[in-house]
């Protein structure tokens, strides 16, 4: 059996934040961490180690904790394939240089 690697430290850093935001996010809508379990189908103790940056926490539950403060449209901007500067330069860099004109089929008129 596989051990699973270690976290790399800024995914840890990363899952601090976003744990911190849930925990601003939830206390500035006065929800304490009971109403917000119940309203996510989760238990409190979820709720304090998703605060805490736990990296065990199912994405669902972040997702979940995203639709009940109303920012789940953020989610769906994260990985924006239009907004890809990366993949969209190495898409760029694969395109070929010259277009031919394709032969055209006479019998059917088809290009």
């Amino acid at each position: 059996m596989k051990t699973p690697s270690p976290i790399p430290l800024p995914v840890t850093r990363s899952l601090h934040r976003l744990g911190l935001g849930v925990s601003l996010a939830r206390r500035r809508r006065h929800l304490s961490q009971q109403d917000l379990a119940e309203r996510i189908g989760t238990s409190v103790i979820t709720i304090r180690r998703m605060e805490a940056g736990h990296p065990g926490i199912a994405l669902q539950y972040f997702v979940r904790a995203l639709q009940v403060f109303g920012e789940l449209e953020k989610l769906n901007q994260l990985l924006d394939t239009s907004q890809d500067s990366i993949g969209l330069t190495l898409m760029d860099e694969k395109l070929p240089r010259r277009i031919r004109k394709s032969k055209s089929n006479t019998e059917t008129g088809a290009f």
